[in-house]
């Protein structure tokens, strides 16, 4: 079942609409640009207590789950965390994931029903827990589902360490320094926006966090004005901005979640091959959408260079600044500057691609030393 919070219920929350994917959490509380602006420029609190937890505990939880994960975890200090993906065989992407290591245990939250595709020859997909579970072996590791017992709120803004102060929380400037608190933990994020932390609450305890939060000065925010800001700092989120045959080079997990020279884990092969001598087939961009027809495209929906589909929309969002935007997947051979269409049916609208979205593509390593062997 998924996980709701006791928070829609609250005066002024806004439920998502139907099907949307941050289902169970409220969407906005009123004013949604106030919200975004607010969370920019002040401190906000966003409610994600739909997100799934796991906790793994044991002597050897790191040296277990630096096989098992993309990222390098071997030395994954106390008090500190990072991101990382479980990839299938051919180094698609399955599940990411956002680890906190805090006291005697790791902790690792996603985005609600995150799958894994099964080690078995029969293949298929399961869940992460259970792909975890079937990876133990011999390992001196336990897994737990805490997600009924942890919830996520995530503090928003240049502000946020005021209220981390008025919560006695003291935690550290680096981006993803992990302190324990009250059962749970706090996080600080590289994203979105200047300034993001991620407390995991006893869920039972949820609205009297939010209040404690909201009381030291925190506006109340939805996952509509956290999605605006996600979008503008290019993050992607699993199912939305991937596909299928998503590897992590075409979406800037590269370095953030997988780790490009660590052996040992599925999918291994093809993020380094990538990385060495290859190029990604697409890249994640950010497109400005005219929004002068007040319609928009849908996640999913077609983006065309003339008549050629070069791939498709993930996330849309409209910001309090730069107006309706999204993230898409393009092909590689898809011109910065060029003239886009996105959407489909009754929903099409002129699409213009950020420049400063598109990463500079340096020489590949690989491909740098076989040329330095010719001579």
């Amino acid at each position: 079942m998924p996980l709701v919070s006791p928070l829609l219920t609250a005066p002024g929350a806004v439920a998502p609409p139907d099907d949307h994917p941050e289902q169970g959490v409220p969407w906005h509380w009123g004013d949604p640009f106030a919200e975004q602006r607010t969370a920019a420029r002040g401190v906000a609190v966003v409610d994600r207590s739909h997100r799934e937890v796991l906790k793994v505990t044991g002597p050897e939880r790191l040296s277990w789950l630096h096989l098992v994960i993309s990222q390098h975890v071997t030395e994954l200090a106390g008090g500190s965390g990072t991101e990382a993906l479980v990839l299938d065989s051919q180094g698609h992407v399955d599940t990411h994931m956002v680890l906190a290591h805090a006291g005697e245990a790791v902790y690792l939250d996603t985005d609600p029903g995150p799958e894994a595709t099964s080690a078995l020859p029969k293949g298929g997909k399961q869940t992460l827990r259970e792909y975890l579970e079937a990876m133990k072996f011999w390992s001196q590791v336990e897994i737990t589902d805490v997600s009924g017992e942890l919830a996520i709120l995530t503090v928003l803004g240049p502000d946020a360490d005021r209220v981390l102060s008025a919560l006695d929380i003291e935690l550290g400037a680096e981006p993803y320094s992990v302190v324990p608190v009250g059962g749970g933990f706090a996080r600080r994020m590289p994203w979105p926006g200047r300034c993001s932390v991620d407390l995991a609450v006893p869920r039972d305890e949820l609205a009297g966090w939010w209040r404690r939060i909201t009381d030291a000065g925190a506006r109340p925010a939805g996952t509509w004005a956290f999605d605006a800001l996600r979008v503008e700092s290019l993050r992607p989120r699993l199912g939305v901005d991937t596909d299928a045959k998503t590897i992590p080079h075409e979406v800037n997990w590269i370095g953030s979640a997988a780790h490009v020279a660590k052996g040992c884990y599925r999918g291994q092969e093809t993020v380094a091959k990538v990385f060495n001598v290859g190029r990604p087939p697409r890249r994640m961009v950010l497109l400005h959408l005219d929004g002068s027809p007040e319609i928009y495209p849908e996640t999913g929906d077609p983006v065309k260079l003339g008549d050629r589909v070069v791939q498709c929309v993930g996330s849309v969002a409209q910001h309090h600044e730069l107006g309706p935007i999204a993230l898409a997947l393009v092909k590689r051979s898809t011109p910065v500057d060029a003239e886009l269409l996105a959407g489909d049916e009754d929903r099409v609208v002129q699409a213009a691609v950020d420049p400063d979205s598109v990463p500079a593509e340096g020489a590949a390593p690989g491909r740098e030393a076989a040329a330095r062997l010719r001579g």
